[in-house]
């Protein structure tokens, strides 16, 4: 357990994609004694790829249960992954990205909150991250606590006195803190799927945003990347 850790409480939902953030988010949960229900969503993503390395994140690291939800964003439209007319950037851009989901995080969320009102869960961890992003409005703090707070007046557990804590303990670090931090959790990042791109079995292109993050955050660890790249870097 982390210094500043919480007593561990009996269940926690956690969000995970199948990326380098969202296994670092596990391991923590774990690793704080948290019983672990992992719950990943098949929303219409081109890289779906990440759905078969959360289920293998899940179990790595010894979830408790893992599920996905399908949803179709793509019906939503208005993001470079969903909508396959849309490119991929593969050079940094100004502003928020086109690889940004409409509502996704939000959606993500409630849904979560859901199936943690039902196992009767206390936490629910996300690795959403504000510093080294691609600047996301709902990856910000504002957003987290914004929605912690609607979990207090939503759901029957907070009204009789059992309130959802929205965990997003990445929130405030950079790539390299959160590889570092993982590799102490004995994360094995080989599992994980980050690309935008990804082909069927994983392989990331190393050219996107996601792949550039990636890559910069394990040499500033001075960490091995063992991420498959089809592209050299």
């Amino acid at each position: 357990m982390f210094p500043g850790a919480e007593e561990a409480s009996a269940r926690a939902v956690v969000l995970l994609s199948g990326g380098l953030d969202s296994a670092t988010v596990l391991a923590e949960a774990v690793a704080a004694g948290r019983e672990c229900h992992t719950l990943s969503f098949a929303y219409g993503q081109r890289h779906d790829a990440e759905l078969a390395a959360a289920a293998r994140v899940s179990s790595a690291l010894g979830a408790v249960s893992h599920r996905v939800i399908g949803i179709d964003l793509g019906t939503v439209g208005g993001s470079a992954l969903t909508d396959r007319s849309i490119a991929v950037p593969e050079a940094p851009t100004s502003g928020i990205p086109v690889t940004y989901v409409p509502a996704r995080n939000s959606v993500f969320l409630a849904l979560g909150m859901g199936l943690a009102e039902v196992l009767e869960a206390d936490e629910l961890y996300l690795g959403v991250n504000a510093v080294d992003y691609s600047g996301y409005p709902d990856c910000r703090p504002e957003f987290i606590a914004a929605f912690e707070q609607l979990a207090a007046l939503a759901t029957r557990r907070a009204v009789e006195g059992q309130p959802l804590r929205v965990r997003a303990p990445l929130l405030s670090l950079s790539k390299a803190e959160i590889i570092r931090r993982g590799i102490v959790l004995g994360v094995d990042y080989a599992l994980t799927v980050s690309c935008y791109q990804a082909d069927e079995s994983g392989a990331a292109c190393g050219r996107c945003d996601s792949c550039r993050l990636r890559r910069e955050g394990f040499a500033a660890a001075g960490v091995p990347d063992p991420t498959r790249y089809r592209v050299p870097g």
